[in-house]
C-alpha cells in the first residue's frame, strides 16, 4: 500500500506550528582570513585534522552570499563517510542554476568526515562515530577535536542546518526528515523541507542535530536511501527540500515544491528476525503496512518456510535491511507506527 492511500486529516495548530523566521545571526563576511563579499560564489576549505603523513586534512566547503543580508544555513553531506547520497544531493546544488540567492548565506559542505570518506567507512580512523562526538573538545578523541572544529567554524555561525544522510551499510531508508518537533523552529524546518514523512524525535546524544539545535541552530536531518550509493530519487528529494526550507526563509525566489500531506511518525521499532535463513521481502521502504501484515518470509536455502515477519502494528516502512541472508535477532525492518487517525501537516486531506 502506498503512502497516497493513507486517509489523512488536517493538523490543526496545536500539532505542528509554524514558527516565524528566526533573526538572522551576524552575516558571514569572512573565512579563514578571506572576505566573503555580497553577492560572491567561493570555494574555499577548513583544515579539520592532520594525516599520518602529518599533511594537513582539510574538507572543501563552497560559501554563496546574496548581496542582501539574511540568514546563515549549512547543508552537510557525508558526516558519515559512506553516506553518499547527500554528497551528490550537494553537487546537485552546486551546479544548480536557480540556485540564486535573494538574501543571506548558504554553506554547502559535500563531505563533512573526509578522514571517512578516503576510506569509504562511515567511522573515522579512531573507529569513532563522528556523529556522536558534537560539540566536541579541543583536546579529546580525534573525533572530539574534528567535531570541535566543524561546529566552531561552521554550525555556530548559522541561524539553521540541513543535515543529509542515508542508511547504514546493507540497509535502506524512504526518504524522510527526523526532527526535534518539541522546538518550534525545528518543526518550522521540518515542514518546509516538504517530505512525505517526517519521524520525531530528539536525535541521538553528541549528534550534530542536537548540539546545533542547543547551540541556538535549528537543524533538520534528511534520511534517505543507501551507504556507498548516489541514488536518483534521494538527490533529487534532498534537493528540493533543501530549496524549500530556503525559499522559506525567504533566500530563494519560486513556489515550494511540497507534498500534498506530510504524516508525522512519533514512535518506530526496528523488527528483528526470529530465526536465520533467507527472506524473500514483500514490502519495501515506503509502503504502509497494517497489522498482522507478512513483511517477509524466512526459508531454508532449500526453500522450506521457517516462518513469517509479520507487522505488530499499522506502520510506514521507514527503513529495511537489503540483505536477505540473516541470523537471529537481526534488525530486518524499521516500522513507524501509525496513529489510528494519521494527520497531515499542511495540504489538503487525500
Amino acid at each position: 500500500m502506498s503512502a497516497d492511500e493513507v486517509s489523512v486529516d488536517p493538523v490543526g495548530a496545536d500539532e505542528v506550528s509554524a514558527a516565524p523566521v528566526s533573526a538572522a545571526r551576524n552575516p558571514l563576511t569572512t573565512w579563514e582570513g578571506q572576505p566573503i563579499a555580497p553577492g560572491s560564489a567561493n570555494d574555499v576549505s577548513l583544515a579539520v585534522s592532520e594525516s599520518y603523513s602529518s599533511m594537513t586534512v582539510q574538507i572543501p566547503l563552497h560559501i554563496r552570499r546574496a548581496v542582501e543580508d539574511g540568514p546563515t544555513v549549512f547543508v552537510t553531506a557525508a558526516l558519515h563517510g559512506d553516506e553518499l547520497n547527500g554528497t551528490g544531493a550537494v553537487r546537485q546544488l552546486l551546479r544548480d542554476p536557480a540556485l540564486r540567492l535573494v538574501r543571506g548565506t548558504v554553506i554547502l559542505v559535500p563531505v563533512l568526515n573526509i578522514l571517512g570518506f578516503d576510506r569509504l567507512s562511515r567511522y573515522l580512523p579512531d573507529r569513532r562515530d563522528l556523529n556522536r562526538s558534537f560539540p566536541g573538545s579541543k583536546r579529546g578523541s580525534l573525533a572530539s577535536r574534528m567535531a570541535r572544529v566543524v561546529f566552531d567554524a561552521v554550525i555556530s555561525r548559522c541561524d539553521f542546518g540541513v543535515d543529509l544522510h542515508t542508511a547504514a551499510v546493507r540497509r535502506t531508508n524512504f526518504p524522510h526528515i527526523r526532527a526535534d518537533l518539541s522546538d518550534p523552529r525545528v518543526a518550522e524546518l521540518a515542514v518546509a523541507f516538504g517530505a512525505d514523512f517526517i519521524v520525531d524525535g530528539r536525535g541521538p546524544k553528541g549528534s550534530l542535530r542536537q548540539e546545533a539545535l542547543r547551540a541556538g541552530c535549528p537543524t533538520i536531518v534528511l534520511e534517505g536511501g543507501e551507504a556507498l550509493k548516489v541514488e536518483p530519487h534521494v538527490v533529487s528529494t534532498a534537493a528540493r527540500g533543501v530549496k524549500n526550507v530556503l525559499r522559506h526563509l525567504g533566500m530563494l525566489e519560486g513556489e515550494a515544491e511540497r507534498s500534498t500531506h506530510q504524516v508525522i511518525i512519533r514512535r518506530s521499532k526496528w523488527i528483528r528476525a526470529e530465526r536465520g535463513g533467507f527472506l524473500e521481502y514483500h514490502v519495501q521502504p515506503g509502503d504502509i503496512v497494517r497489522k498482522g501484515q507478512h513483511l517477509a518470509t524466512n526459508t531454508t536455502l532449500l526453500g522450506q518456510v521457517q516462518n513469517t515477519v509479520e507487522s505488530p502494528f499499522d506502520a510506514l516502512v521507514v527503513g529495511m535491511s537489503t540483505l536477505p541472508a540473516i541470523s537471529p535477532g537481526e534488525p530486518v525492518f524499521n516500522l513507524g507506527k501509525l496513529p489510528r487517525s494519521p494527520r497531515a501537516v499542511g495540504g489538503d486531506p487525500t
